[in-house]
């Protein structure tokens, strides 16, 4: 599947501004839908507001092994933006401060970037609970210099949360690339080979599901059921948990939504399922991201979309917790993403 970054195919659909134009304008501008603050104002719950830090989700860069169909950061090999070690510093100082008992780092594939291990080896000094690498899987596979990836995250008490779109062949191919099935398959092999996985094992792998085309994701518990059953029985693969998790309209697969004419459907399915209940723990009230380059957002979407966090503090340089407690959060269309049905985040349903 040769897929190329909008990016790297400069795209309209690479800058933000476009994406948050055709997220405002259509059928939430003439009012056919309402729009997420209207929506949200309905049963009281704007201004969205912050809650106390508990996870800290940290982009170690855009550069991927990978080009997926339904990729929200546009990652690819083609992208260069890559988390200096500078900037990791001054993350450490944070997270050595930090009230969050969650460190998540993300990609692009976050091992790809040459101060990876580095980092981990110093962050896990640092003691957070939970020390989260979020893992392609196929990047374990890629080039010799990762194959020690499962032995390295065992050392450092790695909870390896993992993209896995299918247990079949065919779908997850069809998502992910020809071929990333197959890699995938052996990297979860080694990582249970280390003690991943293993039921009563502290070393905790979970898998992240992604919908393949223009449709929410089903009930989390049965799928997980699902993946575990023919997982076991077909390769003898043992995970702890899934996360389900909603495709939400922006980057690649918005233009996937768009080129596939799905985009109206897709965006009245989402508000159709909305749900209040999920409101109320969506990820960015209590999850802060930061970008590549330092900058601060209210979760991994907005980072994508470039939406500033509203605080004084923008940049990690000048952080400051208490002041970034109860700010008001940035929201658009794309919200909807997160509170359709059980809800959805980087850790799965939500309600």
């Amino acid at each position: 599947m040769a897929i190329k970054s909008l990016n790297k195919r400069q795209s309209a659909l690479a800058k933000s501004e476009k994406q948050l134009q055709i997220l405002s304008n259509g059928i939430f501008q003439n009012g056919e839908l309402p729009t997420f603050k209207a929506k949200i104002s309905e049963t009281n719950q704007f201004p969205l507001q912050a809650k106390k830090l508990e996870i800290l989700q940290i982009n170690l860069g855009y550069m991927c092994n990978q080009v997926c169909a339904h990729c929200h950061v546009d990652a690819g090999p083609d992208r260069k933006e890559i988390m200096t070690r500078d900037t990791m510093q001054q993350c450490l100082e944070v997270i050595k401060t930090t009230g969050a008992h969650t460190l998540d780092l993300t990609g692009g594939a976050p091992e790809m970037n040459p101060d990876f291990r580095w980092f981990v080896e110093e962050a896990a000094k640092a003691g957070i609970k939970d020390f989260i690498v979020r893992s392609n899987l196929t990047i374990i596979r890629a080039n010799k210099k990762y194959h020690d990836l499962p032995d390295f995250f065992k050392k450092h008490q790695v909870h390896v949360v993992s993209s896995m779109p299918h247990w079949t062949r065919g779908k997850t191919d069809k998502q992910r690339g020809d071929g990333v099935f197959d890699q995938s398959i052996k990297a979860l092999q080694e990582l249970n080979a280390v003690g991943y996985g293993i039921p009563n094992s502290d070393l905790k792998l979970d898998l992240v599901y992604n919908p393949s085309g223009a449709f929410l994701p089903g009930d989390q518990a049965a799928m997980e059921k699902d993946f575990k059953k023919a997982l076991k029985e077909d390769f003898d693969i043992d995970f702890h948990q899934l996360f389900a998790i909603t495709n939400l309209p922006i980057a690649r697969f918005l233009d996937y939504l768009i080129a596939s004419e799905n985009y109206e459907d897709y965006m009245y399915a989402l508000v159709e399922a909305y749900n209040p209940a999920a409101v109320k723990n969506v990820m960015c009230t209590n999850t802060l991201s930061i970008s590549w380059d330092g900058y601060l957002y209210d979760c991994d979407f907005n980072q994508m979309l470039e939406l500033p966090i509203n605080s004084k503090v923008k940049h990690i340089s000048e952080y400051n917790e208490a002041l970034l407690e109860g700010r008001n959060i940035a929201i658009s269309q794309h919200c909807y993403g997160c509170t359709a049905g059980a809800g959805s985040s980087c850790q799965g349903v939500v309600a």
